[in-house]
């Protein structure tokens, strides 16, 4: 018969379980920091990454940046080469169609669900981030804007797992538009999309937000594709 205090540490001893597996490991922080950099344009395709360099710069050991470099090679962003080391991923152009898959099916559904008005805030700060950028002829900065655009609109869901799929796909696109901003006004044309999309949002018409974000990221993807010669 189960007594009540060893009911009592079973159900503590269980607690504690879930919480060591709910607390992101310090690798997986460090993934998250590098996941971070590549969406936000500060690692280009191709560059090396050094443990020693990145362990110094983060505070913590060389393991657990190998730890996390083997997290981001899962998720292609990486690539480690024998006797050379890792490097950031240069994506294949067969991936184009692959990542704008998932991105139609979360971002889409995401903004014709709505969100809370501090979410939809988010998504017009996005906005006029992008404007201020092009204001003051920023153009990494506008690609920034961009980024925070789209990891916003997913936020409207409020879902940690979307967010954290998001992050991923957020990283992969910045890699891919590498090779796209040859063109040093390439993502100006995007600030009116942004801008229409957002006011369907704010005025609660989610049906005409999802067609025009539908409607936008089949022409990004095509413009993608273009770039990378598929």
């Amino acid at each position: 018969m189960t007594t009540p205090d060893a009911a009592a540490g079973s159900a503590l001893g269980a607690a504690a379980a879930r919480l060591r597996v709910a607390v992101p490991s310090v690798a997986d922080r460090v993934a998250a920091e590098l996941r971070l950099q590549l969406a936000e344009g500060l690692l280009l395709p191709g560059a090396r990454l050094t443990e020693s360099t990145i362990a110094e710069d983060l505070g913590v050991s060389r393991n657990t940046v190998r730890e996390a470099f083997a997290e981001l090679a899962a998720e292609r962003l990486v690539v480690r080469h024998p006797n050379r080391g890792v490097f950031v991923a240069s994506l294949e152009a067969g991936d184009i169609h692959d990542v704008y898959t998932v991105r139609r099916a979360i971002e889409v559904s995401a903004i014709r669900g709505g969100g809370s008005p501090e979410r939809v805030a988010a998504v017009r700060a996005a906005v006029e981030e992008g404007k201020a950028a092009a204001a003051a002829n920023d153009e990494e900065g506008l690609g920034s804007a961009n980024q925070h655009f789209h990891g916003a609109i997913v936020a409207l869901a409020g879902s940690r797992r979307l967010d954290t799929i998001m992050s991923q796909v957020l990283a992969e696109m910045r890699l891919f538009f590498h090779k796209a901003t040859v063109d040093a006004h390439f993502y100006r044309g995007y600030l009116p999309d942004n801008e229409e999309i957002c006011t369907a949002l704010e005025a609660g018409d989610l049906d005409r937000a999802g067609a025009l974000l539908l409607a936008y990221l089949n022409r990004s993807e095509e413009r993608q594709a273009a770039v990378h010669g598929e």
